[in-house]
């Protein structure tokens, strides 16, 4: 198995890089250095074997590793063998390199490495071959394995102290990586798992048994260390790799990183604005890019961690910033706490996810959790001044007589052993000293501006005339439908409508009907690992707050850097929007951008108008404005909108490569928005706030025409809306397990179904896209289709809305797999038990050779040699392996339920519960013999139905560790769907949760 995962390959994408793993560390709190320390750390990591993950041979391992001290008396001893002398500790640094086997790959690469240090001023001291033992390694694992090398390079003299040596060799890993992997071809395999004068990482893609008999070194009694820090890998449907294997060079991660794409494309926007009294240009230069989407959610991490610590921060510090706690809206936090907090979210999102981390620098050791706390981490003190940290119980054997105390973190908190000090900190003593450190409310109270109290703007946009109205609501795409099932839900109860499970419409790309760009792009949801964020009970935690302006240098802070208008909230009315539009304050100019392209149906006109709207960006941002209102307001007859997502996803990328996307904030005014997932779209592209003035227009219309069963005033109305649009981000956020909107900003959460590669490799860069689709061209025939229906070239008698028909079958609207004839012919034959009729439907259902409604109606069957039946396996047992999908008690009638039961018990198969428990009645067979009973029956926290006979008459028990399935919402049974059955159970107490 080839270690480059960093290429495409089938429907594999390194992007999907996340880890679930075991983390820990052992350290001696007084900083006392033993072999015995890095035996209970081996240890450790043995005991954590189920949490990391193999291949299908047992010995090829997911990845397991340990970071410890440089172990100086060891390779002292080590090195006089090859004829040198090191100088004392910290005046000599030691790189772990993995180079190519092949030998003129690997010469041709320690040529560059040694060029890169003479250029540095560094001096080689000499290589050593890393001791190794592959005999246990399976073939996955050895076909990748690297040639492991210990480089060991001095300390010069004009570098006083380690501080600064360390930094030498920071310029040195980066800048020599990326010109070997850029330089050299056919190298895939050059890598620096440490380069440091303090810590060394001892790593691989192995099991965690194999980790110690891999390296002999770490059985060597003098390879001592205070610490040890260790990490089991479980990466998430996603391939092994050595380099990815953990420890990194800070931080040993549990968790996912579900923010990462944005986080990647921000820190990549921040580089052209770094700076650092530390580093020279030059080494800046040297040092970028930073981060890499080739690379692991955890590897992106740990490098942002690497930038903001070498540049002069603390490691604490730095935690705080990168993963900080509930600081918005806890009304209980140390407002000194808190202001440090709310001034570091103008610098830098959250890198958000369920996260655990071990962090070191080889003088302190600790770990935090994300304000969720989703992982656990247990920590325990002995006697003997021994601190243990790891992901769970029982990973060393420790007498009970000897520990002093012992504990877990909570969400958001942090633990710290600080071995020069020899003691541990405190929580609140390590923030109470960060964030004293600057006068943080001062800077806020004079720089960061908060929406409500911007002037009220110098005008607002008046209402449109019913039939401007009309015309712009036809132009946008808006139906009859999403004004009656969409829109008036909303207003009415500050909430969406919610919606059966399923949909049977055509995909964007399949359909004949003109589409909404937003619906190319499907939301993606979290890793199995993750468990999503409650939105209703967990709502402390979560924030909807957003940041429009500049942004300043990342490696330094001073009061300008929060110079931002605060939005609470991402949708904005028009008068709130007309605040910004029109802000006029020192260092705040707004630039309205019009995202409109020449109706006139050739096929170049979009891509100049794309091309035309980032140059007007990019000149407005050396005009010094710091805020971008790209606005489809100005529409006509010779002029059609820009697809808002699209002008805006791609302003935000070509900001990105120019090196200004920090320079300035984006904020939408957009007609085309009246969806949660409109704006989810375009918040994920980088906007910061949305006015959704065409919805808010239709609002105060439907008012107007009596078509609303509420008698609200449009205040009301208009805040039912912005309170519904709200409420379903969260949802969003939640089924990602992200807490912040500021993380899900420009983080493209969506894979991106039916448009070409050249798309979004330009607009949408880094999206998700594995089956191609249309280009500019017929995107701009989809919106032409829209601004004929609104400007025809002859009068239309009655203009009117289109039907729609996405959420119920209209002759006019979209096609439905199920509708008129389907239904009918199902019924048809289950009421004359006709099986010829219900082949019939079968065939209209699944034939989509003339019009493909999903994806499976594009793929054929390739022929080949048949198979003789005598060597498969007999039908009896094939049937063994079938199971229905977990259908929850309620959501379908007791017919179809028990009748799928009934079918699977037949055949031998096995049927699925779903939540919510199942009538007792169902598990006496029936009088010809047949049961009712399922076979797997799930068991969810907090929900009804779970009693002792339930669970014992399962054959399989399926537990969920969380309400409601992703993406599913949970319990959210309309008032009709409460039979007597279902209400009978609700109320029945709970025996397993």
């Amino acid at each position: 198995m080839s270690d480059q995962v960093d290429q495409l390959a089938g429907l594999y994408r390194p992007e999907f890089e996340h880890d679930n793993c075991g983390i820990g560390f052992v350290a001696h709190i007084k900083g006392r250095k033993s072999h015995q320390i890095v035996s209970d750390a081996l240890q450790m990591l043995r005991r954590m074997e189920h949490r990391g993950a193999v291949g299908s041979e047992p010995n090829s391992g997911d990845g397991a590793g340990l970071l410890i001290q440089i172990p100086h008396e060891f390779f002292v001893d080590e090195t006089r063998k090859l004829g040198v002398h090191l100088p004392p500790a910290l005046e000599y640094g030691v790189g772990m390199v993995y180079f190519p086997k092949d030998v003129w790959l690997r010469e041709e690469c320690r040529a560059v490495l040694n060029r890169k240090m003479k250029r540095l001023g560094l001096e080689l001291l000499c290589y050593r071959v890393v001791p190794v033992n592959n005999s246990d390694l399976g073939n996955g694992s050895r076909s990748a394995e690297p040639q492991m090398e210990q480089v060991f390079i001095k300390r010069p003299a004009d570098v006083t102290n380690a501080d600064d040596f360390e930094r030498k060799l920071y310029i040195l890993r980066n800048y020599s990586t990326r010109i070997i992997n850029e330089t050299i071809a056919g190298v895939d395999t050059f890598y620096f798992s440490s380069l440091s004068c303090r810590t060394i990482t001892y790593k691989g893609q192995l099991t965690t048994l194999q980790l110690e008999p891999y390296f002999p070194d770490l059985q060597n009694e003098e390879v001592v260390s205070a610490l040890g820090v260790v990490h089991s890998r479980f990466s998430t449907n996603t391939f092994p790799s050595w380099k990815l294997a953990q420890p990194f060079r800070y931080i040993a991660h549990n968790g996912e990183i579900n923010t990462v794409r944005g986080n990647v494309n921000w820190m990549k926007a921040a580089e052209g604005l770094l700076e650092s009294a530390k580093f020279t240009k030059d080494e800046m230069d040297m040092l970028l890019p930073i981060c890499d989407q080739r690379q692991s959610d955890s590897a992106n991490l740990d490098n942002a961690i690497e930038l903001l610590v070498m540049s002069g921060r603390s490691l604490p510090h730095v935690m705080m910033m990168l993963v900080p706690e509930a600081w918005d809206g806890n009304q209980h936090m140390d407002p000194v706490r808190k202001a440090f907090y709310e001034f570091h979210a103008a610098l830098i999102e959250p890198w958000d996810g369920p996260a655990s981390i071990s962090f070191t620098d080889g003088r302190i050791v600790g770990a935090t959790l994300d304000r969720n706390g989703l992982r656990p981490s247990r920590f325990w003190v002995t006697n003997e001044d021994v601190v243990i940290m790891a992901s769970e119980v029982g990973v060393l054997d420790i007498d009970p007589a000897t520990v002093v105390s012992k504990g877990r973190l909570q969400p958001g908190k942090m633990f710290l052993v600080d071995m020069e000090q020899g003691r541990i900190v405190s929580d609140e003593e390590i923030k109470a000293e960060i964030c004293s450190r600057q006068p943080y409310q001062e800077w806020l109270d004079a720089n960061k501006i908060k929406i409500q109290d911007l002037e009220a703007p110098i005008r607002t946009y008046s209402p449109y005339e019913p039939s401007k109205l009309l015309r712009m609501q036809q132009a946008f795409g808006l139906t009859s439908e999403d004004l009656r099932m969409i829109l008036a839900p909303m207003v009415e109860t500050g909430k969406e409508a919610l919606g059966s499970m399923g949909i049977d419409i055509p995909l964007a790309i399949l359909s004949e009907q003109s589409q909404h760009m937003s619906h190319y792009f499907k939301q993606l949801f979290a890793q199995v690992t993750n468990p999503p964020i409650d939105s209703i009970r967990e709502r402390s935690i979560m924030s909807l707050i957003s940041f429009v302006g500049a942004t300043y240098n990342l490696l330094s802070e001073s009061p300008v850097h929060c110079r931002q208008v605060e939005l609470e909230q991402p949708v904005l009315t028009t008068k709130e929007f007309d605040k910004l539009r029109f802000i006029d304050r020192p260092n705040f100019q707004a630039k309205t951008i019009n995202c409109l392209f020449t109706a006139d149906g050739e096929g170049r006109s979009l891509e100049r108008a794309l091309d035309r709207i980032c140059r007007y960006a990019e000149d407005a941002i050396q005009d010094g404005y710091s805020i971008l209102v790209l606005s489809d307001r100005a529409i006509d007859s010779s002029h059609a909108p820009i697809p808002s997502l699209l002008s805006t996803a791609a302003i935000h990328h070509y900001l990105i490569r120019q090196g200004l996307r920090g320079k300035v904030g984006l904020v939408v005014e957009a007609g085309d928005v009246w969806e949660t997932h409109h704006v989810a779209t375009l918040i994920g592209y980088g906007a910061s706030g949305v006015n959704p003035y065409m919805a808010f227009e239709t609002i105060a219309n439907m008012k107007e025409k009596g078509l609303l069963a509420v008698d609200y005033d449009l205040d009301k109305l208009f805040k039912n809306y912005v309170k519904a649009v709200n409420g379903e981000l969260l949802k969003i956020f939640s089924k990602m397990g992200i807490s912040t909107l500021q993380s899900y900003q420009g983080a493209m959460i969506f894979e991106c179904l039916g448009l070409n590669q050249d798309v979004v490799s330009r607009y949408f860069t880094g999206t998700v896209s594995r089956i191609g689709g249309m280009g500019l061209d017929e995107i701009a025939r989809e919106i032409l289709v829209r601004h004929c229906v609104a400007f025809p070239d002859m009068p239309v008698s009655i203009p009117r809305l289109e039907v729609g028909g996405i959420y119920q079958w209209k002759q006019r609207g979209e096609k439905h797999i199920f509708n008129p004839d389907t239904i009918h012919l199902l019924q048809q034959s289950t009421k004359k038990n006709d099986y010829s009729i219900f082949k019939k439907y079968s065939k209209l259902i699944d034939d989509q050779t003339q019009k493909a409604i999903t994806l499976r109606g594009l793929l054929k069957f390739k022929k080949g040699a048949s198979v003789p039946l005598d060597e498969v396996e007999p039908i009896e047992s094939i049937f063994k392996r079938f199971a229905t999908g977990a259908m929850s008690f309620g959501s379908i009638s007791w017919e179809a339920h028990t009748t799928l039961a009934i079918a699977m018990n037949r055949i031998g198969g096995k049927s699925n519960s779903g939540e919510g428990g199942e009538d007792e009645l169902r598990y006496t067979p029936l009088a010809n013999g047949d049961s009712m009973n399922s076979a797997i029956k799930q068991v969810a926290s907090g929900r009804f139905g779970v009693t002792s006979y339930y669970l014992t008459n399962a054959q399989e028990l399926q537990i969920k560790m969380a309400q409601g399935a992703k993406p599913g919402e949970g319990v959210s049974y309309p008032a009709l769907k409460w039979m007597t059955g279902l209400a009978g159970r609700a109320i029945q107490p709970l025996a397993l949760v």
